[in-house]
């Protein structure tokens, strides 16, 4: 419980819906919430990698809503070619993740406030590609939101997949060491020969690309690209999964499984509201209180754990400086 306490409030959580609606553990509901939270952990795991480095990507709603309109404009009434589309999007998708990451690591700019710029850049580009909505993409494209494997949805394999790899490449890689090294204390991580500009610039690129593959699944399940209204506000759910996972703003700090977690918190909360009838503004207030309380018991728990691991040192000092008795000698007979 300590180490992922939201977790615990988590099933804490399901439990109290599925007594309360009765209908919170139903697969038609999950596999709606799966849905919807698999396009938030598609963008959640590179940007949880680029907080622990240190950094922060603001664009991804933009991103999200580029690609999806690059792509529904090559899938226009069923035409194209849907391997042109993603790629396509997913291109453009690392160009602006380029740009970020190179005026961030290699410029030395916040990269809060230039994914902030590109935000509004980014966004205006997509309505620029697409000023009215287009639709009708066709069967093969609309596989990449609505199509299931084994009974699950695709989106979700891939958003399985995703935080798999990225939990392997954390954890068992140096890559993984550098990322947190780097998060940590950037200076010292130079020192020790990490890469503390092309690591962060690679992971800027993987959430551009992220961002607008997210998009093209988004789009291929409504079957719709409205630019103006795609991806609004989704980088706010990002970075509210992100955080709740227990994702360190300071950097250096968190992993994988929590990011899961948070964003399977996330997509609960506001479906246990929606089964209740809660209205969307609502929803929105639960979500905010959920995040500050998420992150105040994270501290309050990772304070408890600094101490407990603070008084289990000293008392392996004090054992290691107490003094043992001398042995008698054996006696003469």
């Amino acid at each position: 419980m300590t180490r992922n306490p939201l977790l615990v409030l988590l099933v804490v959580m399901v439990v109290a819906l599925q007594v309360t609606t009765g209908t919170a553990l139903q697969w038609s509901n999950l596999r709606g919430v799966l849905l919807d939270t698999a396009v938030i952990a598609l963008v959640a795991v590179p940007s949880a990698v680029l907080v622990i480095c240190g950094y922060i990507d603001l664009s991804v709603g933009s991103t999200l809503a580029l690609g999806g309109v690059v792509a529904g404009r090559v899938m226009a009434n069923g035409q194209g070619d849907p391997v042109v589309a993603v790629v396509l999007a997913v291109a453009l998708g690392a160009l602006v993740g380029l740009v970020n990451g190179v005026l961030s690591t290699y410029l030395g700019l916040s990269s809060f406030i230039v994914t902030l710029g590109s935000l509004t850049a980014v966004r205006g580009v997509a309505q620029l590609v697409s000023p009215l909505p287009v639709n009708t993409f066709g069967d093969t494209f609309g596989f990449l939101g609505v199509g299931t494997l084994a009974g699950v949805p695709l989106a979700v394999w891939l958003a399985l997949t995703a935080l798999v790899v990225a939990g392997v490449v954390l954890t068992c890689t140096p890559v993984g060491r550098h990322v947190y090294a780097i998060g940590v204390n950037r200076e010292a991580a130079y020192l020790s020969g990490v890469s503390v500009r092309r690591v962060p610039l690679v992971v800027f690129v993987l959430s551009g690309a992220a961002a607008a593959f997210a998009g093209v699944v988004t789009v291929a399940r409504l079957n719709s690209a409205p630019a103006g209204q795609l991806g609004l506000g989704f980088e706010l759910q990002v970075l509210t999964a992100v955080l709740l996972g227990g994702i360190a703003l300071t950097g250096g700090e968190g992993g994988m499984f929590g990011v899961a977690v948070g964003v399977l918190f996330l997509g609960m909360l506001r479906n246990g509201l929606t089964l209740l009838g809660v209205t969307t503004f609502w929803q929105g207030v639960a979500s905010g209180v959920a995040l500050v309380a998420a992150i105040a018991i994270a501290r309050g728990t990772h304070a408890v754990r600094r101490r407990m691991e603070t008084a289990a040192a000293l008392r392996r000092s004090a054992a290691a400086e107490t003094p043992t008795a001398p042995t008698a000698p054996p006696a003469n007979h």
